[in-house]
């Protein structure tokens, strides 16, 4: 593999969750997919354009760019070789040939300097072991007026998502894991001004944080959605704390808490991001 900083995540994403999202490909982008149109719009991606996907996973985001640039080409990088295995699959099953993908750490990974028009990433960016040096080695991937245009998570209050967790909370044991503002994860650019201190620190500008929200689906019912965020790698590690019982309890209170969320054939909840855009000086 790589050189890699982000050992913590290049773990997770090389064993039991990057395997999830693998084995689980059309799922997570059930999950994701309704913020695309509001990413490649920023993105502005054009015919001959060069595209960066930063923790591109699956791979759906760097195939849907490299359409647009249909005379240039996209490039996906990340750190987990089961879903670049599965993005890599799809491209070819899909026809989608002017598209790459690099294992690597975007923090620092060797980019070529200069070359690519603007880099995007759908939900790839919270997770960065210093947020500063890995989006100024992505600026330097991108030439002299280069975009950058990027979604990451609200605060989990503002997403469908947190009243449901917070139906499970009195079963499970606290999640151990570093929470907050500079610390990897997904809450850590859900503030404007940490994200403008970020980018301005790696060397952007023009930074803007828009909110945008998408419906997310989870499942086919309630049950089905509670079974799939259970096997969800956060979730599952707290399951596994817990212990059977208070497990079993947990899993029944989330089943419980999505049931308003039902519709015909899907569940579905409201999904809160920032939609991050910059321009390399």
């Amino acid at each position: 593999m790589p050189s890699i900083v982000n050992t913590g995540q290049a773990e997770a994403w090389n064993g039991y969750e990057g395997n999830h999202w693998a084995d689980h490909q059309a799922r997570y982008d059930a999950v994701n997919s309704g913020f695309n149109d509001h990413l490649l719009a920023a993105a502005t991606i054009g015919d001959r354009d060069r595209v960066l996907d930063v923790g591109c996973g699956n791979g759906q985001v760097t195939r849907l760019a490299a359409r647009r640039a249909r005379l240039g080409e996209a490039t996906g990088i990340d750190l987990s070789a089961p879903m670049l295995r599965r993005a890599r699959a799809t491209a070819t099953a899909e026809g989608v040939a002017n598209v790459t993908f690099e294992q690597g750490d975007a923090q620092i990974h060797p980019f070529p300097t200069a070359v690519f028009d603007v880099a995007v990433s759908r939900f790839g960016i919270m997770f960065f072991a210093d947020p500063v040096a890995a989006f100024a080695n992505i600026g330097r991937a991108l030439r002299p007026g280069g975009r950058l245009a990027v979604l990451s998570t609200r605060g989990m209050a503002d997403n469908d998502l947190g009243a449901v967790f917070a139906a499970m909370a009195r079963h499970l044991p606290p999640d151990p894991a570093p929470a907050g503002l500079g610390a990897p994860g997904p809450d850590s650019l859900a503030d404007p001004a940490r994200v403008r201190e970020v980018l301005t620190g790696a060397g952007f500008e023009k930074v803007t944080s828009t909110p945008v929200d998408a419906l997310q689906v989870w499942g086919r019912d309630a049950a089905d959605a509670a079974g799939f965020l259970g096997a969800w790698g956060p979730v599952r590690f707290l399951l596994d704390q817990a212990g059977e019982d208070a497990a079993a309890r947990a899993l029944d209170a989330l089943a419980v808490a999505l049931r308003p969320y039902e519709e015909p054939g899907a569940v579905r909840l409201r999904g809160a991001a920032w939609l991050i855009t910059a321009t390399r000086p």
